[in-house]
């Protein structure tokens, strides 16, 4: 039981197992499926079983885990891309864009405005980090949307393709974008160097905004035009053959390495590959043959691997715990109402003002995925990093019942067997 592949088959029964119980758990309670996954993941850490957890979930190990957990996380983004109206978000472009600024600003204005309060903790940050970098660190942890959380909640209420949905996967697609471009500045000013690419040296943050942005018009223009001949393959077979299927697979994990490469994160570039593609019988066909097994049993991996980082017994310092309690509310504040206000000021009636705050506050995964890098970096320490996992639960098993209390519960979910 010493080699990887033997621990992962006993490790994934273990996350397969916890997933669904507490994900049942969790819907009786009103919570979405993955909510009661997220918080499996971190059941599975540390925090409560390390002894268990660490006999478990080996070092060695977890490779294995990290592979299936990128994989699965960059499918789903796929296939949340290809249920992307691209025609209804140039309609909500105006609303989506002053959501998603008001998202970032406020944000960063209180992460720079708590960085030096912050600083005089000791654990909290680097000692080697100044108040410019703490801001900016802090104020893309606050900014930052928990996009395939999002995603999977609007899926979940049977959303997608809908103003809402759509005006909520804009924003949030906007806001991470450019969360991920401010986490990329903070590391390299922390003293990453610069990156080496065919020869020449490239400062990794103009690699993340530049790269990122071109790839983007690229993909939405030029690339979308390339992939249309999928549909006309696909027509003259009759539907999706293993051969297109696995044409498309090829891009995907292109799609994904190229997005990783320039420091954007893989996400992002399965998210546009699923944009780009042709809507039609390809989408229809690749989204059945992937999406179960993506969902069931690749996406558990990526809770599971996050929720092994972390450590909750730190908080429980009393100065700690203030701290905890400030960043909190300074986290609600700044996403969620400022969200609503935006979309207030846009034009959006109350009702899908107050869901948009709700689902945009909401921050889950891919607040794990920043604080971990800061982690890993050095730019965060423990304390902190404990701190900004509870935020993350706290303001994502928030998003549900504030959004049902709000919106009401007239859309149904869109598959509890397909997705839950």
């Amino acid at each position: 039981m010493h080699e990887p592949a033997a621990y992962f088959f006993l490790q994934m029964a273990v996350i397969l197992l916890a997933c669904r119980v507490v994900g049942w758990l969790g819907k009786q309670i009103g919570q979405p499926q993955v909510v009661g996954e997220m918080v499996a993941g971190i059941l599975l850490g540390p925090s409560l079983f390390p002894e268990a957890s660490k006999l478990l979930f080996t070092q060695e190990t977890r490779v294995v885990l990290k592979v299936g957990a990128q994989l699965g996380v960059g499918l789903y983004m796929f296939l949340v891309g290809m249920e992307f109206k691209t025609a209804l978000f140039r309609s909500r472009i105006k609303s989506a864009v002053s959501v998603s600024v008001a998202g970032m600003l406020v944000p960063f204005i209180l992460g720079g405005l708590l960085a030096p309060w912050l600083l005089k903790f000791p654990g909290l940050f680097s000692e080697k980090i100044d108040v410019y970098q703490a801001g900016l660190f802090l104020g893309a942890a606050i900014a930052i949307t928990a996009f395939p959380m999002l995603a999977r909640i609007i899926y979940e209420r049977g959303l997608s393709g809908t103003s809402l949905g759509t005006l909520a996967l804009a924003a949030g697609a906007i806001d991470d974008a450019a969360a991920w471009c401010v986490l990329a500045i903070v590391i390299a000013s922390f003293g990453g160097g610069d990156v080496s690419i065919f020869g020449m040296k490239i400062n990794p943050a103009a690699l993340a905004i530049v790269g990122g942005a071109s790839y983007a018009t690229f993909m939405l223009t030029g690339g979308k035009k390339l992939l249309e001949k999928l549909d006309t393959i696909a027509k003259r077979d009759g539907g999706v053959s293993s051969t297109t299927l696995g044409i498309v697979l090829l891009l995907f994990c292109l799609s994904a390495w190229f997005s990783d490469v320039i420091g954007v994160h893989a996400v992002f570039g399965g998210f546009l590959l699923g944009i780009a593609m042709p809507r039609g019988i390809v989408t229809e066909e690749i989204t059945k043959k992937l999406e179960p097994f993506t969902v069931i049993f690749l996406l558990p991996m990526f809770f599971t691997l996050s929720g092994l980082s972390t450590k909750l017994e730190v908080v429980l310092e009393p100065s700690v715990m203030l701290v905890a309690v400030v960043v909190l509310m300074a986290s609600i504040m700044g996403k969620g109402v400022a969200c609503w206000a935006a979309a207030r000021l846009h034009g959006e009636d109350n009702r899908t003002s107050l869901a948009i705050g709700a689902l945009m506050n909401s921050r889950g995964l891919m607040e794990l995925i920043i604080i971990n890098i800061g982690l890993q970096k050095g730019i965060i320490g423990l304390k902190l990093f404990a701190i900004l996992v509870i935020m993350a639960v706290i303001t994502t098993v928030m998003a549900s019942p504030i959004f049902e209390l709000v919106y009401g519960s007239t859309c149904k979910a869109r598959g509890a067997n397909r997705l839950g």
